[in-house]
């Protein structure tokens, strides 16, 4: 690692990955998707700075992974309440928090087809605090309603849901998801952006309050922490991701875990 990073000051990908694990704070158990460096970086920064309380598994991962049957096993767990926090993303990304992962345009004659929700929609009802999160923050990813609902952010009186959406976290603001009235509400602006630039790159509306904070920085253990331990692991998984974010490709030795068993309130 190289001397001179230390004294970089914080990048906006590494704002919104400190955003992110903020958003975890308190949690014990932590799952993360594949194809996810941003949210498993979070994730191992939001463990390293618990003291060892909060723990993660990245699938795809060898070394951080309590998962020894991939994605079934991460359904019966969050099932169980054994999982505290996940996160989703989307293609699109609308003001009720429902999440596209299926395909834009009618789904008779889509103009674009993805892979498709992978249990998501299990998740989104199961996993008390899902944090949804996009790099990029555009209308085409925020819009007023989702070509294709695969995951809802809300549901129906009567229906049970243990989980669902909590915050929004992108590369411009974080915002935090309202379920009683299924609307997000602006929490902060990362430096350097505006309301007015929010407003503009946001497909629907959103609640504000009378002032609005600027998000807070990187703290020097945070970005220490980032740039050292955190992308020594993630690089196991994210060799590409680590090596442009951090210079780095090379990984770290095993991390201590802890169990995934319900520990009591």
């Amino acid at each position: 690692m190289s001397s001179s990073l230390d004294s970089l000051p914080a990048s906006p990908r590494e704002q919104l990955i400190c955003s992110v694990a903020r958003l975890l704070d308190g949690c014990r158990n932590v799952a993360v998707g594949a194809l996810s460096p941003i949210p498993g970086s979070a994730a191992l920064l939001a463990r390293a700075l618990s003291g060892g309380t909060t723990g993660v598994t990245l699938l795809g991962s060898r070394r951080h992974n309590y998962f020894t049957d991939g994605g079934r096993e991460l359904f019966d767990a969050a099932g169980q309440g054994r999982i505290d926090a996940f996160f989703l993303s989307g293609a699109q990304i609308d003001g009720e928090a429902n999440i596209n992962l299926t395909c834009i345009g009618d789904p008779a004659r889509p103009k674009a087809r993805f892979s498709g929700a992978f249990g998501s929609a299990y998740l989104y009802f199961v996993v008390p605090r899902v944090i949804l999160f996009r790099e990029d923050h555009d209308r085409r990813v925020f819009v007023p309603k989702v070509d294709y609902v695969s995951a809802p952010g809300g549901t129906e009186p009567g229906v049970q849901r243990n989980g669902g959406p909590v915050a929004l976290a992108t590369s411009l603001c974080v915002m935090r998801f309202e379920a009683a009235c299924r609307r997000f509400r602006l929490v902060s602006l990362h430096a350097g952006h505006t309301l007015e630039e929010v407003r503009d790159r946001t497909g629907f509306d959103f609640d504000v309050p009378d002032t609005v904070p600027t998000t807070p920085e990187p703290s020097e253990d945070e970005l220490a922490t980032l740039r050292t331990k955190v992308a020594d692991e993630i690089a196991e998984t994210y060799p590409r991701f680590a090596a442009e974010l951090f210079g780095t490709a090379t990984g770290a030795a095993p991390a201590a875990g802890i169990s995934l068993e319900r520990r009591p309130q």
